[in-house]
């Protein structure tokens, strides 16, 4: 497809799979696949298993992509698959859901979290890493509950309507939930929102 036409929607380009044009689906995992790493990284905070199970993932959805019903949004669809598989990659490794301990990770994980500053010089930086770095430590500290909120929305960036039908809960409690989430993130990086 080229840059400048509009992108058709999921739906059409699922049709058009179905009906046998299955270089198709190469487009479906270039519109989803760095937000899908993006939020399975958060789960896992292990990027190559994000990687990798991303991959494993569009493999299930081309799989059973006849069983797609298009009443739903593909990414609500992509995103539950992608949460399921990932809550049995963590049992596997025998993680508890909810531990509100920051892994020491080596491998630079904290670098999506630098915000883009005005300012280029070497305390901007120093700052912006250090601001990714109490956000993560603030989302990770979150109860299970607000935390697979705030990764849907904001890191997945599905929309509340999406959120409330992969989680099977009433819109009004997505928001709530939501709410009570970001105010928590709030109190815990005071310090940075008032720098």
């Amino acid at each position: 497809m080229s840059n400048g036409s509009p992108q058709p929607p999921d739906e059409e380009l699922i049709a058009a799979i179905l009906r046998g044009d299955q270089e198709l689906f190469g487009d479906l995992v270039d519109r989803y696949q760095g937000r899908l790493v993006n939020y399975l990284y958060r789960l896992l905070r292990n990027l190559d298993e994000a990687h990798d199970l991303s991959q494993e993932v569009f493999f299930k959805i081309y799989k059973a992509l006849d069983r797609y019903d298009p009443r739903y949004r593909f990414s609500t669809w992509l995103f539950r698959v992608a949460q399921n598989s990932a809550i049995d990659l963590l049992r596997k490794r025998r993680l508890k859901m909810v531990s509100m301990t920051v892994p020491d990770e080596e491998d630079g994980g904290d670098r999506n979290w630098e915000f883009a500053g005005d300012d280029k010089d070497a305390y901007g930086d120093l700052r912006n890493r250090e601001r990714g770095e109490a956000i993560q430590r603030a989302v990770e500290g979150l109860p299970w509950e607000y935390r697979e909120l705030v990764l849907l929305r904001h890191f997945g960036e599905l929309s509340y309507d999406e959120i409330a039908n992969l989680k099977g809960m009433p819109l009004g409690t997505v928001k709530n939930k939501l709410f009570r989430g970001r105010q928590m993130l709030k109190a815990t990086l005071a310090d940075f929102l008032t720098d």
